[in-house]
């Protein structure tokens, strides 16, 4: 079944799409960094470069980073980075919604493979 992934161009340098929805959802399941780039196969420089990105890129901070201790750093997400997602979410939902019937027509004239 064909399926919608929508990237948002906010600014020529600053772009939001599921890749990093997913890192920050991420963030949030896992209050770390380096744990959700794991997750996702993403090295930690990688899925620290992104966040770093995010961060510049809106002014301030989607993931605040906290200083290790006796229980070690951890990450989460600021209130931006919790409404970035959820707006994020929100815009994909609304745009299956409306494109699904489109997609419906296109998908069967795809060569599929046997």
């Amino acid at each position: 079944m064909a399926r919608l992934s929508i990237r948002i161009d906010l600014a020529p340098d600053i772009r939001i799409g599921p890749g990093k929805v997913q890192l920050l959802e991420m963030v949030a399941e896992h209050g770390s960094i380096s744990a959700a780039g794991r997750a996702l196969g993403m090295s930690y420089r990688r899925a620290w470069m992104l966040i770093e990105e995010m961060n510049s890129g809106f002014g301030q901070p989607v993931v605040e980073s906290q200083i290790g201790g006796k229980a070690g750093g951890g990450a989460r997400l600021s209130a931006l980075g919790t409404d970035l997602v959820a707006h994020y979410r929100a815009i994909e939902q609304a745009a299956e919604r409306v494109a699904s019937p489109f997609l419906a027509r296109i998908a069967p004239a795809v060569r599929r493979e046997t």
